[in-house]
């Protein structure tokens, strides 16, 4: 049977692994996890931890990103109008 772990644990054995007090070998028998499991969540916590700090720039480009998704949908509707309007008015081609 495969034990599921949140995140919240994860971060926390990631973090006592990052700091080097105790070894995976002692934090995998304290925690009852894998040392292969525990250097994962390290490594995974490593490359993660920069983007902690790239907030105004990740909201900038969320932000960016709604509206060429707005604007898509509105040219989508503005042609689907367009194309109405030339049927309705016999300039189809």
């Amino acid at each position: 049977m495969k034990k599921k772990f949140t995140p919240a644990f994860k971060a926390k054995v990631a973090l006592e692994a990052l700091k080097g007090q105790k070894t995976l070998a002692e934090l995998a028998k304290f925690y009852e996890v894998h040392p292969n499991q525990i250097g994962q969540w390290k490594k995974k916590l490593l490359e993660e931890m920069p983007k902690a700090f790239n907030g105004k720039r990740d909201r900038e480009a969320k932000n960016q990103e709604e509206l060429v998704e707005e604007l898509y949908k509105q040219i989508g509707q503005l042609k689907v109008e367009r194309d109405w309007l030339k049927k309705k008015s016999g300039l189809a081609d």
